[in-house]
């Protein structure tokens, strides 16, 4: 038991930082431009993404061995557009002001690289827990991508967060920040930042096995 917990929650937290689907393996950057000029938004697809992951990652895991690889990716396709017409349909009922900014991206979650990319990287070759772990990783990881630069357009482009005012009416939004060029400005800068983190991580590890070595 304590060796599966010890593999579940490496696969988990490697999706937020490590393998972050957004920062790092630069995937999903269509709803990451589309649907990020707010905070509600981000949150709303990240969620929705993150269910199917987690969904189509167990399922896919638990089927990888009935499966015949000649069809495994258009079987993927199937149980992955499932669960992303659930998702579509919760969100209408829960939350329909959300559903109607969002349009088309929901459905589009379809053929969304991350999905299709786990499913057939990881879920199709590992067991339910570790797969279910991965997937919830990848899905938490771009969720927070996604309400990070929904954040940021936000509170530059509309003085807001959450829908709520933050500079009261003296404040001139950057208009730009809530139209497609903010969404790549924003992502860019989040990319060079992110990049920049890791590559000190690199250097601090580096720096400490010579250390290490050197004491030896």
């Amino acid at each position: 038991m304590s060796a599966t917990r010890g593999r579940l929650w490496p696969e988990f937290t490697k999706g937020l930082v490590k393998e972050n689907p957004t920062f790092v393996q630069v995937l999903g950057m269509c709803p990451a431009l589309a649907v990020t000029n707010s905070a509600i938004n981000g949150l709303a697809m990240g969620l929705a993404t993150t269910f199917v992951l987690v969904m189509s990652s167990l399922l896919v895991s638990a089927l990888r061995k009935l499966i015949p690889s000649q069809v495994r990716i258009s079987t993927y396709i199937v149980v992955i557009a499932t669960f992303v017409t659930v998702a579509d349909f919760a969100l209408q009922a829960l939350a329909p002001g959300v559903h109607r900014e969002m349009g088309a991206f929901v459905p589009l979650i379809v053929v969304n690289c991350i999905i299709l990319g786990r499913a057939e990287a990881f879920a199709s070759r590992n067991p339910i827990g570790p797969s279910v772990a991965d997937g919830a990783g990848m899905g938490a990881g771009f969720t927070l991508a996604l309400l990070l630069v929904g954040a940021v357009r936000e509170v530059l482009g509309k003085g807001s967060l959450f829908g709520l005012s933050l500079f009261g009416p003296s404040y001139e939004p950057w208009v730009v920040m809530v139209l497609p060029p903010g969404g790549f400005l924003v992502i860019g800068v989040l990319l060079l930042l992110f990049a920049r983190f890791a590559e000190a991580r690199r250097r601090a590890a580096a720096a400490l096995r010579a250390a290490t070595e050197e004491s030896r």
